[in-house]
């Protein structure tokens, strides 16, 4: 008699080793959870039975479980976008199809199943999983439920892991869910296959020849006993019911059971075999999946990129040659080698994407990798290559290294693009690629930014419009319109203004008394104090004051404003600052656009506009994903691009630095970037950036050139357009000792004032000297620093392996990072000791309405923000012309404004335009697309 295979007991042993393991995944990582979706279409009884059975089992242990089901009307259509959502559904991790379909439409179950992310797919049903299991990549494949099962059985049953190995196996039956898998997989655990179906000869004598007997056919008592070898393991996946009308019916299996146990070694009955074991490993499945996409992603093992090899020619071509040269990957392919999941991406094209949020949620519990900033000495109107260099470091680290790394830079404006700067994908062989992509629309963030920001500007001057023309009653009739029974119903914004004037929020806006009406709908703004300017992406001189209201229809009501460029707008600095969308709409409804004319503010919610703001920008919280030009990972998101590092903080997003911090895992590297010289953009990334991120930074890489020393050791003015004085084309070690002393000294304390880590990576140019070069390494050495020469724009990243050498090395030690100043400070001492302390004047003197900005301020209650000093970049002062590092002078605050939303107060030292102009020979008398190839010409 045969031993009867205890199919029940199996599986609760294959179910409870896998509540084991997720016990213990939890004790570790206590947010971990795995989710099965089960898909059912129709209301089938023994469908119900089998799903109710799955579902019950997964909670049993733990899982999480959603029943998604569908009417038997569902289209094909609706079906697959189900699928699809499900996929993309960060909290599911397996997803099954129930089948049969129990559907009126025609539907291709097949192609339904094959929709499904294959690495969702626990019942190992798709495409490919099917063909690598025929393909024996068993390390790559889900296995199908119940072939796994039946292979499970026997293990356990015969005791021996390897009991399939050399022995015959007969399968019968060749249906896609069963039969055909389960001869793939017992012939890759090395057992000699032969697959039956109904038109095999001799079916009988096959069968007598097996040692293990798989029989899914789906006819009852098909196998008789004297078709079995004896001793032989027979395992039984049929289920027939007899007699299904009477209410005694039975279910029997594909095998004669009485016969078949009096000459099988082994057998499993039906019911409490097969069935049982197919659930089990269901489960097993879906926890398998969890941890492979949840835990496994949190290894901090190396990536595996493939880096695009440089081809480096002399004399070094153009940028755009450059990058047009390179063949960019596509930008899945990147996004895999990096962790990023799939349904984590989000396409623009085929070298650009956005990238979920969901990603810091699934690593959360990842440790952050090493954070550097490169930042710069007081820069020549020309600029010293930061942007480069934070390309040409990620690449050295990257691709030279191997070290996990990411690049986290900032989106150009189209301003300067088609202005006089030109693009800011780097330069050389150290660029973003491709650089027409990056430098022009990306993927609509800053479009984005201007819609949003418009829509308030036009808001409020119609809502001024509207007070000014109406009365109390007919006002609030207009702002709380009644419905069809009567009442007056409030949004929740208006509600959230009620609550601000410490008015009872009633059911019925009706209920307000007439007082009561009028504080609510009279914004009452002092047109004076408006802060909120249009704003475009172009440079137009002719913006910056104009006057709005001039047509009839306006009835006179006209005033002053004028146009900035999009990317100085506070909603670009919000972006930049935001932890999550939440985070952004919260930070939108604090902005502040005017006060009223008893000096309170006015904010965004006052408005109205909070919500609609958020819905034009909800999809700029997500960075963009891009590579270099050796096809390392780069994140492209916000930051107020040169010049309105000025007016904000001038560093890219605070949530593409804590993705890629994630991504990179402990062992590895998150370069950034800080606008400007270190007094500027490095102050105000500690200080500001680093406070709301409660990010804390590694090292900082100090860009500096011979080119910009000599001039701040008093060499002649450098003048964009016109060419170099001779002092910079040849060897003055007097000049470059001077500019050293002064300005390179500087700016090191400075980064040491916040107890950092300082590397100075030189920028090599052509015209430097080996003399040179060393002394300023010297010099960087005497102050504290570690000096390094870099030639990544000539080289790409080999060029700057000993910067990226050293930036390793500073990583290792321990950060002792501090602020400068605590936010309890107040406005006025603030703003001092930025002056002092970085800027190295003697003190800072107000004008007289600087000083009433400061009052009014802080009785509004901003005197806790951070400040944001907004001031030339051109020098360590206030006045563009002081080179080196000027003493004795008084800092002036001409006057103050406030970016309550963004988090800050910038005070500002000096003239600062917010729309810069076009020259007269502007980079677009360049530009050109070929219609044929569609191929741009004249970037750079």
């Amino acid at each position: 008699m045969a031993n009867i295979i205890d199919g029940k007991a199996i599986a609760d042993k294959v179910v409870q080793g896998v509540a084991a393991e997720l016990k213990s995944i939890k004790d570790v990582s206590p947010t971990f959870g795995a989710t099965l979706a089960v898909v059912q279409v129709g209301n089938r009884k023994d469908s119900n039975v089998f799903i109710s059975n799955k579902l019950k089992k997964a909670k049993e242990i733990g899982l999480g479980t959603r029943l998604v089901n569908l009417p038997e009307t569902v289209t094909q259509h609706e079906l697959e976008s189900q699928i699809e959502s499900l996929n993309s559904d960060p909290d599911v991790d397996g997803i099954i199809v129930q089948l049969p379909l129990d559907c009126v439409q025609k539907i291709d179950a097949d192609a339904v199943i094959d929709r499904i992310d294959h690495q969702k797919d626990v019942d190992g049903l798709t495409r490919e999983n099917a063909g690598r299991l025929m393909r024996g990549e068993l390390d790559r494949t889900i296995f199908p439920c119940t072939p796994y099962g039946v292979l499970v059985l026997i293990q356990e049953a015969t005791g021996d892991p390897n009991y399939v190995n050399g022995k015959r196996v007969v399968v019968v039956g060749r249906s896609k869910i069963v039969g055909s898998p389960a001869a793939a997989l017992f012939m890759w655990h090395h057992g000699t296959t032969t697959v039956c179906h109904s038109r095999t000869q001799n079916l009988k004598e096959l069968c007598q020849q097996a040692e293990i007997l798989i029989v899914a056919i789906g006819k009852p008592h098909f196998v008789k006993g004297d078709w079995i070898k004896p001793g032989a393991v027979v395992i039984d996946c049929g289920i027939n019911v007899e007699n299904i009308t009477e209410p005694e019916h039975k279910v029997v299996g594909d095998v004669h059971f009485e016969e078949a146990r009096k000459v099988a070694g082994y057998i499993t009955p039906v019911p409490g075999g097969v069935g049982p074991m197919t659930v089990a490993m269901l489960i097993k499945n879906t926890l398998r999946q969890a941890v492979a996409r949840r835990l496994t992603s949190l290894s901090d093992d190396a990536w595996n990129i493939r880096v695009l090899e440089q081809k480096l020619l002399r004399p070094v071509p153009s940028d755009i040659v450059i990058s047009r040269a390179q063949k960019p990957k596509m930008i899945e392919e990147v996004a895999k080698e990096v962790g990023i999941l799939k349904c984590e991406l989000e396409l623009f094209g085929q070298k650009k994407a956005k990238v979920s949020l969901d990603v810091l949620k699934r690593l959360e519990n990842r440790t952050n990798g090493k954070y550097i900033v490169v930042a710069g000495i007081t820069p020549t109107p020309l600029g010293e290559g930061k942007s480069t260099t934070t390309i040409g470091l990620s690449q050295a680290l990257c691709a030279s290294l191997k070290k996990n790394t990411f690049a986290c830079v900032r989106q150009p404006s189209q301003g300067p693009t088609f202005g006089i700067k030109g693009g800011a994908a780097g330069g050389g062989y150290s660029q973003v690629i491709p650089m027409e992509e990056f430098n022009l629309h990306l993927t609509g963030d800053i479009h984005a930014i201007t819609a949003a920001n418009n829509l308030l500007a036009a808001a409020i001057d119609a809502r001024m419009f509207h007070e000014a023309t109406q009365n109390d009653e007919a006002l609030f009739n207009r702002l709380v319109p009644k419905d069809k029974q009567g009442k007056r119903p409030l949004s929740e914004i208006q509600k959230r203004r009620l609550v601000r004037l410490n008015i009872p929020v009633p059911e019925d806006a009706n209920d307000l008394t007439a007082e009561q009406r009028k504080r609510f709908s009279r914004l009452d703004i002092n047109p004076e104090t408006i802060t909120w300017h249009r704003v475009i992406d172009t440079n137009d001189r002719f913006l910056r004051k104009v006057e709005v209201g001039l047509s009839p229809t306006e009835k006179g009501h006209v005033r002053q404003t004028q146009f900035d460029i999009s990317v100085a707008s506070e909603l670009m600095a919000i972006l930049a600052l935001t932890s999550d969308l939440a985070d952004m709409r919260d930070r939108i409804s604090k902005i502040v656009v005017a006060d009223d004319h008893n000096g309170n503010p006015v904010t965004a919610d006052d408005i109205g506009v909070t919500g609609s703001m958020t819905v034009l920008l909800k999809d700029t919280v997500k960075p963009n994903l891009m590579q270099t030009l050796e096809g390392t990972p780069v994140f492209v998101h916000a930051g107020n691009d040169c010049p309105f590092a000025n007016i904000a903080h001038g560093a890219s997003s605070i949530l593409a630095d804590k993705i890629a911090l994630k991504l990179v895992g402990k062992n590895g590297y998150v370069v950034t970037e800080a606008g400007f010289g270190a007094d500027i953009g490095m102050e105000k990334f500690f200080n500001i950036k680093c406070r709301y991120s409660n990010l804390i930074p590694n090292a900082v890489v100090l860009v500096a050139t011979v080119r910009a020393l000599k001039m701040h050791g008093g060499g002649p003015a450098v003048t964009p357009g016109a060419p170099l004085a001779f002092e910079y084309l040849n060897e003055n070690i007097e000049l470059l000792k001077k500019g050293c002393d002064s300005n390179l000294k500087k700016q090191i304390e400075n980064a040491l004032k916040f107890n950092i880590k300082v590397i100075v990576s030189v920028n090599r140019f052509a015209s430097d000297t080996e003399k040179e070069l060393n002394l300023v390494k010297e010099k960087a050495k005497e102050y504290g620093a570690v000096g390094v020469v870099a030639d990544h724009w000539a080289q790409g990243g080999p060029g700057a392996i000993e910067v990226a050498k050293a930036v390793v090395d500073a990583c290792e030690q321990p950060s002792e990072f501090k602020f400068l100043y605590p936010l309890s400070d107040g406005l006025l001492s603030k703003m001092s000791i930025v002056a002092k302390e970085i800027y190295g004047a003697d003190g800072i003197e107000l004008t007289d309405r600087a000083k009433q900005k400061l009052e009014t301020y802080t009785k509004q209650g901003f005197g806790q923000l951070p400040v944001c000093m907004a001031k030339t970049q051109l020098s360590l002062s206030h006045d563009p012309s002081k080179k080196g590092a000027p003493t004795g002078f008084t800092l002036p605050i001409r006057d103050m404004w406030a970016s309550v939303g963004a988090g800050f107060i910038y005070p500002l030292c000096g003239d600062i335009t917010t729309m810069p102009g076009l020259s007269t020979r502007p980079c677009f008398f360049d530009m050109d697309i070929d219609p044929e190839t569609e191929l741009i010409d004249g970037l750079f």
